[in-house]
């Protein structure tokens, strides 16, 4: 089979209907030209030129041959110019998988930034719990997912802590009476509690959190959207655990009241999880980049 650099000639050669013109477009000689579309000419056992003092013209299969090799040209030029534009960052898709609290604590900051810099990288986001964002990775829907822990994953997949923080206990205004002093947790069971629904991350994490001092943890009200957590607490359906960074202007606010804790609440983080076996796009490296600490 006649190889690429062949059809290649032989594409110039019938657009200028000219070896010379060929040649000199390709940055090559003209004999080079010739002795190429003579060892075309004989792997496919056709005539494809017609030469003449004036010029090259096509015989009927030279011009049969063009009308391939014209869209399969194209179509390569097309892939080229795509593959340059995604180097300079000029196009491009990426696919992220994250969780609600990942998205409001630190990826809305950072795909600002990051949209600012590159406005033609389209970007997907797939808002979702910390398990089904992971797995949107492991079956390929997403490029990569920036979740919150705790976290179960095994190889290829690979976790990256982004940014630390920590929960705090709340209540409405109907449970100001807890603020002035840190409380046991096991003095609070009898309250009623907001939490996410099982399944999620998060409440596992509470799970354990109560059952290491021994407590059972039996939420009272329980929603599936973290964002839920919030109004439901200012309407005091009940007190719960939220981001401190997330809590803090409605603390300040005076729309609600942090209910200190005697027992520290676990450190958690938000984390970047790549499929390390999957190469990234030009884009979603660049994007990865713009979501690591600076060193």
């Amino acid at each position: 089979m006649a190889n690429y650099d062949y059809y290649r000639i032989f594409y110039y050669v019938a657009q200028y209907r000219s070896f010379t013109k060929a040649a000199e477009i390709l940055n090559n000689n003209q004999p080079n030209i010739t002795r190429c579309m003579n060892n075309l000419e004989s792997e496919l056992n056709c005539r494809l030129f017609i030469r003449t003092n004036r010029g090259v013209s096509l015989t009927p299969e030279g011009e049969r041959l063009l009308r391939r090799v014209s869209v399969a040209f194209r179509q390569l030029m097309m892939g080229e110019e795509e593959l340059k534009r995604d180097q300079s960052l000029e196009s491009g898709v990426v696919h992220i998988g994250c969780s609600e609290t990942s998205m409001r604590l630190l990826l809305l900051e950072k795909l600002s930034r990051f949209h600012e810099s590159y406005p033609h990288i389209r970007l997907h986001i797939s808002s979702q719990s910390t398990p089904r964002a992971i797995a949107a990775l492991e079956n390929g829907h997403v490029d990569f997912s920036v979740v919150t822990t705790p976290v179960h994953i095994k190889k290829p997949l690979h976790e990256t802590s982004l940014y630390p923080f920590r929960d705090i206990l709340i209540g409405g205004l109907k449970y100001s009476y807890l603020a002035g002093k840190p409380h046991p947790i096991g003095d609070l069971c009898s309250l009623p509690f907001v939490s996410l629904c099982q399944g999620t991350g998060t409440r596992e994490l509470y799970d354990q959190y109560f059952l290491r001092y021994n407590l059972p943890f039996h939420p009272d009200i329980e929603t599936a959207i973290g964002d839920q957590i919030l109004p439901m607490i200012l309407h005091n359906l009940g007190i719960g655990f939220f981001p401190q960074e997330l809590a803090a202007p409605a603390i300040a606010r005076g729309e609600i009241v942090q209910i200190p804790l005697e027992e520290d609440t676990p450190q958690r983080q938000v984390c970047l999880i790549r499929d390390v076996s999957r190469s990234q796009s030009i884009a979603a490296r660049k994007l990865i980049e713009t979501l690591l600490p600076k060193a």
